[in-house]
């Protein structure tokens, strides 16, 4: 069955890009720990990393990166966070956000889709794509 990070790459379903190439697509999650809080996604979908080819695992890492240089640089956060959880959707993606401590490590503690405010999740995405380009 097609993974809902599968219909979001593939424009069935709505999403904020902030990055995508023909390897991986970066948006803004739904429920974010925090603004800004982006998943880095291969575009082929499987389900657990360690079940990934190096190469496309290597390029998500360094896409990670990037993103989190920036996550940095836009929130002015001291660092920037990185977890792979992945049980809450079977497609292998990277959770970035910003970090001033380790709350956001817990994903118990994101806002719900109803919690979040669109302006500030449309101008977060904003930002990221310009850090970005």
């Amino acid at each position: 069955m097609t993974s809902v990070f599968t219909k979001i790459i593939n424009g069935e379903l709505p999403g904020r890009f902030v990055y995508r190439d023909d390897k991986v697509a970066a948006f803004l999650t739904i429920e974010p720990v925090a603004y800004g809080h982006t998943l880095v996604v291969p575009i082929q979908e499987v389900d657990k990393w360690t079940d990934l080819d190096a190469e496309t695992w290597a390029h998500c890492n360094s896409v990670a990166q990037k993103v989190g240089a920036a996550v940095i640089d836009v929130f002015g956060s001291e660092r920037a966070g990185y977890l792979i959880a992945g049980f809450d959707v079977p497609h292998t993606h990277i959770h970035i956000f910003p970090a001033n401590d380790m709350s956001g490590y817990s994903l118990a503690n994101a806002m719900k889709p109803d919690e979040t405010d669109d302006a500030a999740m449309d101008e977060a995405a904003e930002k990221l794509r310009a850090a970005l380009s």
